[in-house]
């Protein structure tokens, strides 16, 4: 362990020491209002946050619209240790946890659940967040809990439920850009036992980047989504939970630059094709419960869809004339992506009574996923660029240049339980093991004339099925300590499992011929082991409460992400071994009931311990951030009468940020400024607001290949809010 990571675990256990002084403190008023009496629900039970042990950051209601959180990023950034990667297109947005990473085509590294129903496909986690309960960010792997993709942490987001009585609320904006958005939600009862939700959400955006070649906007944007939920009260126990949703994106994609330097931000969006990103996300489940005395039954049934198109530019993003393709063969190229994937996953659950001194759960789950992938190139001949399916382009103003296409069957299963018991009012242990089992086929559906066969490789061929197995066992286990009311210690070691699985046909051929090694035509399962202790605090007659982790992580085939331009595809390797170690500190603070202030850090460091290139061992390990400093303030005073002001800013600074196993280049650190101010009454409110306040210009993304994904300038704006 470095010297800084010693200094974290030190000042830990240095706070550790002091709690028996900040225990006696807080002891003298514990009814005192502090704001942070927050119920989770991340480790599957209902428990208060500053009890729960493991590192949580939980965003009410409240939070969430004062914060203005209406996307993943807006949550993400006020995350310590959490950073989220926009690049490419809608379905590419990277979670990174505690140096956790994702990739193109990748399995998430977090689990995200939504009303206890995990989401199957990354393509459809950067989506609105509208109608929003909590949402919960669990650090560190949860495998034990949430299955092969907790492998970095939890996101749990909760919608808002039913209600008994009739209410509705609408929301209405507009930014620069131009752009507009509403969103707005009704609830009540249709009977004595019956109680519904319907909610919706439409932004229209003309967007934010100039293509300065097409002179217009390079990331329109136009998002519609509808969701409904019918909750049924059978009686006896016995609740039916229905729901359903809908989402249709369309905005742009592929406007990169090639730079060697990610920092280097002078490069106008110039390419000559607009193209297109369309996605669509449909869900479907039915959460059905039997609660008794004693224990109660919680099967859930899901079924997913994705579908994702794109087109634009290839490489190298210039138009016709100053391309390299043209400059160097006379002929400039486009490209098409085709995503499919369609998902049914059961669950069912078994639970103790929330009052059991033994907490137990047990039951399975599997998941039935079909996925479809094409990419190709396609001649540029001045005409625009047409989208490509499932079968090579005909079109004469689109004639195919190479084509990749696969289907993937993807059969998993899991047996998990879990056991939890209080000894005493001050200890208590947590143990769970499960085992997750994921079977893969994949199918080239690729043409034989578009097969990349080279002398010296394996010669691919029209129907050729791969097969592998992924399986692993997950397990956790935690020991919690309670001084008093508002101490909690704890500490354990987990497991979490990320499946491996394919690269389209032919990758490895291509990547071994182009001298990139550690890629092949699979990619392997990760493991991550993890060590972790940490304390919650809450002192000063419960004004401030103080939390903090430590950490040390040994991931086994973490990814690694390269483009092969021989043939346009988007591939993953393995890094084989990774060290992984870091901390994290919050504080927060209610010196005045209209006063909140919040203050976070967090530091992760990464050592690649293994890989087939030498020369890539000692460096910092792809898409990690050495540190995130998180400052925070809210004042919000009575104006008279029911009116209350509304005052916040949230500042953000992201340190050096590595992108591939070589470390060719790293980002510098990035700071952002977000700022709300507005008033409200009990049924309305006004608020103005600016992300990126001070206009950063900054790459969100670098790439293999110097490929940079410029990120959003400030945006600016007004929004109006009425309950009823």
């Amino acid at each position: 362990m470095n010297a800084f990571a010693r200094s974290g675990v030190a000042l830990l256990l240095a706070c550790s020491a002091l709690t028996p002084a900040w225990a006696q403190e807080a002891s003298q008023d514990n009814s005192a209002e502090d704001g942070n009496d927050i119920v989770v629900t991340a480790l599957r039970r209902d428990g208060n946050l500053q009890d729960t042990p493991a590192a949580v950051t939980a965003f009410t209601s409240d939070t969430i619209e004062s914060a203005g959180i209406e996307r993943p990023a807006d949550f993400v950034n006020l995350t310590a240790n959490v950073n989220l990667v926009e690049t490419q297109n809608a379905g590419n947005a990277f979670v990174i946890i505690r140096g956790i990473t994702q990739a193109r085509n990748s399995e998430p590294s977090v689990a995200v659940v939504i009303d206890g129903v995990q989401q199957v496909n990354p393509a459809a986690f950067n989506q609105e967040l509208f109608d929003i309960d909590q949402i919960e960010v669990l650090k560190g792997p949860q495998g034990g809990l949430y299955g092969r993709n907790a492998i970095g942490g939890a996101i749990i987001i909760n919608t808002k439920q039913p209600t008994d009585t009739f209410e509705g609320k609408i929301k209405v904006g507009v930014e620069n850009g131009f752009g507009w958005q509403a969103r707005g939600g009704i609830s009540g009862p249709l009977s004595d036992n019956i109680r519904f939700r319907v909610s919706g959400s439409y932004v229209d955006s003309d967007g934010h980047l100039r293509n300065t070649f097409l002179k217009e906007k390079a990331d329109p944007y136009k998002d519609m989504a509808v969701r409904g939920n019918l909750l049924i009260d059978a009686g006896g126990g016995l609740a039916v939970d229905l729901r359903a949703s809908y989402a249709r994106l369309e905005t742009q994609a592929l406007y990169f630059n090639i730079v060697q330097d990610v920092n280097d931000t002078s490069l106008p969006i110039r390419v000559n094709n607009s193209g297109q990103n369309d996605r669509d996300l449909m869900n479907v489940a039915a959460k059905i419960s039997y609660d008794t005395d004693n224990f109660s039954v919680t099967s859930i049934s899901s079924y997913d869809t994705v579908k994702e198109v794109l087109t634009g530019d290839a490489f190298d993003f210039l138009p016709i004339q100053d391309s390299l393709f043209f400059q160097l063969l006379g002929f400039d190229l486009n490209q098409s992506q085709y995503l499919n994937v369609k998902a049914f996953s059961q669950e069912l659950r078994f639970q103790s009574a929330p009052s059991s001194k033994l907490f137990w759960m047990f039951g399975g789950y599997l998941i039935d996923t079909s996925r479809f992938i094409s990419t190709g190139n396609m001649v540029d001949t001045g005409n625009g660029v047409f989208p490509v399916y499932r079968t090579p382009s005909t079109n004469p103003l689109n004639p195919q240049a190479t084509f990749l296409s696969d289907s993937q069957k993807n059969f998993a299963w899991a047996v998990f339980a879990n056991l939890g018991y209080d000894f005493s009012d001050t200890l208590r242990v947590d143990a769970s093991l499960r085992y997750d089992h994921d079977r893969r086929r994949n199918t080239t559906l690729t043409p034989t004339a578009f097969l990349p066969n080279l002398p010296g490789f394996p010669q691919g061929a029209t129907g050729d099925v791969r097969r592998d197995t992924f399986s692993d066992w997950q397990p956790k286990a935690t020991l919690t300590y309670k001084p008093s009311d508002d101490v909690t210690l704890y500490g354990g070691y987990s497991r979490g499992f990320r499946s491996g699985g394919f690269n389209q046909t032919g990758v490895g051929s291509i990547a071994a011929s182009n001298g990139i090694v550690g890629v092949g035509d699979v990619f392997e399962a990760e493991t991550a082991d993890t060590f972790e202790v940490g304390l919650k605090t809450r002192f000063a007659d419960r004004k401030i409460t103080f939390n903090a982790a430590a950490y040390t992580t040994m991931s086994k085939n973490s990814y690694f992400f390269v483009f092969l331009a021989a043939n346009s595809t988007q591939n993953l390797g393995n890094i084989p071994r990774t060290r992984i170690q870091g901390f994290e500190m919050e504080l927060q603070a209610r010196p005045a009931p209209s006063v909140q202030l919040n203050a976070a850090v967090g530091y992760t460091w990464s050592d690649i311990k293994k890989f087939p290139d030498p020369t890539v061992i000692g460096n910092e390990a792809p898409l990690i951030s050495r540190y995130t400093y998180n400052l925070g303030a809210q004042f919000t005073p009575s104006l008279g009468g029911s009116l209350e002001g509304l005052f916040r800013v949230d500042y953000r600074r992201t340190g050096k940020t590595w992108w591939e196993p070589y470390n060719t280049t790293v980002r510098k650190p990035v700071d952002l400024v977000d700022l709300r101010a507005g008033v409200k009454s009990d049924a309305w409110s006004l608020t103005a607001y600016a992300t990126n306040l001070f206009n950063k210009k900054y790459n969100a993304e670098f790439s293999p290949g110097g490929f940079v994904f410029k990120a959003r300038p400030r945006v600016y704006g007004l929004e109006a809010t009425y309950s009823f």
